[in-house]
C-alpha cells in the first residue's frame, strides 16, 4: 500500500466523521426562527434544565465516589485493599440502562423491597414514603455507580505518579492525613481527576436508555421523540445541534485537561508510602470501597440473574440467537472498520508530522464526545437526502424506482459506529505506537520499505497487543451502544441491546433481563484486561506511615 493510498483513506475517514456534525448543523440551520422560538417557548427549557441537573448530580457523585476510593486504594493498606484495586474497576462493565433495569425490579412500586416492606408493616400503598427511583435522581445514582471507575482509573494513576515529598512537607507543617490530602494531593491530582469527571459528564449527556426509561426528559430523549413520535426532522437536528455544541465544548474542555494532567512535577523524595489503617479507620475505608462495588456491580448482577431465572427463557432458542447473531456481527464488523480506519489515520500522523495530519486525528476523535442520536441524526439527513434525490432521478429519466439504498442499511449503522467509537481505536493505536522508536521507521526505509511494508511488518507485529485491547474495547462499546442502533438499525435486525430496552419499555423487566446479563458478559472482558493492566502497572512501596 503506497503512502498516497493511506493518506486518502485517512482522508475519507476524517471526512466520514465530520459528516454528521455537518448535516447537524446543516439541517438544524434549514429550519426556521419560529421553530427555534417554539422550542424556546416549550421543550428546550425543560431539557435543558434537567439535563444540568443530571450532568451536575453525576459530576459530583463521580468525583466524591472516584476520587475517594482511588485515594484509599493507592495510599492505604486495610484488608482487602489489594482486591478492591480490581474490583472497583468492574461497574464499567455495566451499562447504565442495565443497571436501570435491574434497579427498578427491586425498587419499584411492585419490587421486592417495597413489597418485603408492606407485608412486614401492614400498610397500604398511600401508607408510608419511599424514595421513586423512576426520578431524576434515580438516574444520577444508575450513571453515578457506572462512571465513578472513569475518575476512579484516572485519579488512581495520578495519585501513583506524586511524589511523597510534598505530603511529607504538608505533615511536617502540622496537616493531619486528610489535610494533606485536601492541601496538596489533591490540587495535584486535579488535571487528571477533571478528566475523569468530564469523561463521566459526555457519557451522561449521551446517555438514552437510563433517562427515557426512568421518564427523565433531556436533549437525548427529545432528539428520539422528536424524530420518531413526532417526525420532526427539523426539530430533532434543532435540538440534536444544542447537544453537540455542548458535547464538543465538553471534548475541548477535555482534551486541555489531559494535557494538563502531563504536567506534574519531577517525581522527587521516592513513592508516597501507604499508611497502615487500624480498628475504625480500616473498617471506614473498607465499606467505603465495598459499597460502591457491591451497588455497582454484585447487587445488580444478583437482581439480573434472579430476574433472567424466573423469565423462562432460554438464550439458545432461534430467536435470541438471532439477536446475538446480529449484536456480534454488527459489533465485529464496526471493530475491524474503525480499528482499520483508526490505523490509517495513526500511521499517515506518524510518517507525516504536520498541522494537517494532526488535524486530521482530531476530527476523526470527536465522535466521542457526539452522543449516538446525534450521530444517527446527522448520518441519516444527508444519506436520506441522497436516497431520496436519487430515486427521483432514477424515475424521471429511466422510469425506475431506486428505493432506499442506503437509508437503514448495515453499513450506514457501521458507520455510525465508527464515528461514534474511532476515538477510542485511535487510543489504542497511540499506545501502541509509543513503543516503537522512530528510528526503526528510519531503517525499515532506508532498507527499501514502503510505507505499506513498514505498517504490514513493522508496526502491526510490534502493536499486536494494543491493537487487539482496541478492537475488544469498540466491539463491547458496539455491543452496549443504544441510541445509534435503535434509530439507524436496518428493518427487522434487532440487537441485544435493541431488545433489553424493547422488553423494559413494556415493563417486563424480567425479560429485559436475559439480554442484559448477554452484554454484561461481554462488558466484563475489556474491563478484565484493564484490570490486569493496572494490577502489573501498579508497584506498591515499601515503606510504611502511620496516620
Amino acid at each position: 500500500m503506497s503512502e498516497r493510498v493511506m493518506r486518502l483513506i485517512a482522508w475519507i475517514a476524517a471526512i466520514l466523521c465530520l459528516l454528521p456534525i455537518a448535516a447537524v448543523m446543516l439541517a438544524a440551520a434549514t429550519g426556521t426562527g419560529a421553530g427555534w422560538e417554539s422550542l424556546a417557548q416549550t421543550v428546550l427549557p425543560r431539557y435543558t434544565a434537567t439535563t444540568v441537573q443530571l450532568v451536575a448530580m453525576v459530576s459530583l457523585g463521580t468525583f466524591v465516589i472516584g476520587t475517594s476510593t482511588a485515594w484509599l486504594v493507592t495510599t492505604c493498606r486495610f484488608p482487602g485493599v489489594r482486591v478492591f484495586e480490581v474490583l472497583l474497576a468492574l461497574p464499567l462493565a455495566f451499562p447504565a440502562y442495565v443497571l436501570a433495569y435491574a434497579y427498578t425490579d427491586l425498587l419499584d412500586h411492585p419490587g421486592a423491597v417495597q413489597t418485603w416492606l408492606r407485608a412486614l408493616t401492614g400498610w397500604g400503598p398511600r401508607d408510608y414514603w419511599f424514595p421513586e427511583i423512576r426520578s431524576l435522581p434515580g438516574a444520577a445514582a444508575m450513571l453515578t455507580l457506572v462512571l465513578y471507575p472513569y475518575v476512579y482509573l484516572l485519579a488512581r494513576a495520578a495519585f501513583l505518579a506524586q511524589s511523597f515529598g510534598g505530603y511529607q512537607a504538608a505533615r511536617v507543617l502540622g496537616h493531619g492525613p486528610w489535610g494533606a490530602f485536601f492541601r496538596v494531593s489533591l490540587p495535584m491530582a486535579r488535571p487528571a481527576i477533571a478528566g475523569g469527571v468530564l469523561l463521566a459528564v459526555m457519557e451522561t449527556i449521551a446517555d438514552f436508555g437510563t433517562v427515557a426509561h426512568f421518564g427523565v426528559q433531556t436533549f437525548a430523549t427529545g432528539i428520539y421523540q422528536a424524530w420518531f413520535s413526532l417526525g420532526d426532522r427539523v426539530a430533532a437536528a434543532q435540538l440534536a445541534l444544542c447537544l453537540l455544541t455542548v458535547a464538543l465544548l465538553l471534548a475541548i474542555l477535555e482534551r486541555v485537561q489531559r494535557g494538563a494532567a502531563k504536567r506534574y512535577p519531577p517525581r522527587t523524595g521516592g513513592h508516597m508510602p501507604p499508611q497502615v489503617l487500624q480498628g475504625t479507620a480500616a473498617l471506614g475505608a473498607w465499606v467505603a470501597c465495598a459499597l460502591p462495588v457491591f451497588l455497582g456491580f454484585v447487587l445488580p448482577v444478583l437482581i439480573l440473574g434472579n430476574m433472567a431465572l424466573s423469565a423462562e427463557q432460554s438464550l439458545f432458542s432461534a430467536r435470541y440467537i438471532g439477536f446475538m447473531r446480529n449484536s456480534l456481527m454488527l459489533a465485529g464488523i464496526a471493530a475491524l472498520v474503525t480499528v482499520g480506519a483508526a490505523v490509517m489515520l495513526g500511521m499517515t500522523a506518524r510518517l507525516r508530522r504536520t498541522r494537517v495530519t494532526r488535524t486530521l486525528t482530531l476530527i476523526a476523535g470527536i465522535g466521542y464526545a457526539v452522543p449516538g442520536g446525534v450521530i444517527a441524526v446527522g448520518l441519516m439527513v444527508p444519506f436520506a437526502a441522497f436516497d431520496n434525490g436519487l430515486d427521483a432521478w432514477m424515475r424521471a429519466q429511466f422510469d425506475i424506482s431506486t428505493g432506499l439504498l442506503l437509508t437503514g442499511s448495515i453499513w450506514v449503522l457501521v458507520l455510525a459506529y465508527m464515528v461514534r467509537f474511532i476515538a477510542a481505536a485511535l487510543s489504542a493505536f497511540d499506545t501502541g505506537v509509543t513503543a516503537v522508536n522512530p528510528h526503526i521507521d528510519d531503517a525499515a526505509r532506508t532498507l527499501g520499505q514502503s510505507p505499506g511494508g513498514l505498517m504490514r511488518r513493522v508496526h502491526l507485529p510490534l502493536m499486536k497487543t494494543s491493537l487487539l485491547t482496541g478492537l475488544l474495547i469498540v466491539f463491547v462499546d458496539v455491543m452496549k451502544e443504544l441510541p445509534a442502533t435503535l434509530i439507524m438499525r436496518p428493518f427487522n435486525m434487532d440487537t441485544l441491546a435493541v431488545q433489553a430496552y424493547r422488553l423494559a419499555s413494556d415493563e417486563r423487566l424480567a425479560q429485559a433481563a436475559v439480554p442484559s446479563l448477554v452484554i454484561v458478559a461481554f462488558g466484563l472482558l475489556p474491563v478484565i484486561l484493564l484490570c490486569r493492566t493496572l494490577v502489573k502497572g501498579s508497584s506498591r512501596p515499601v515503606g510504611v506511615v502511620t496516620p
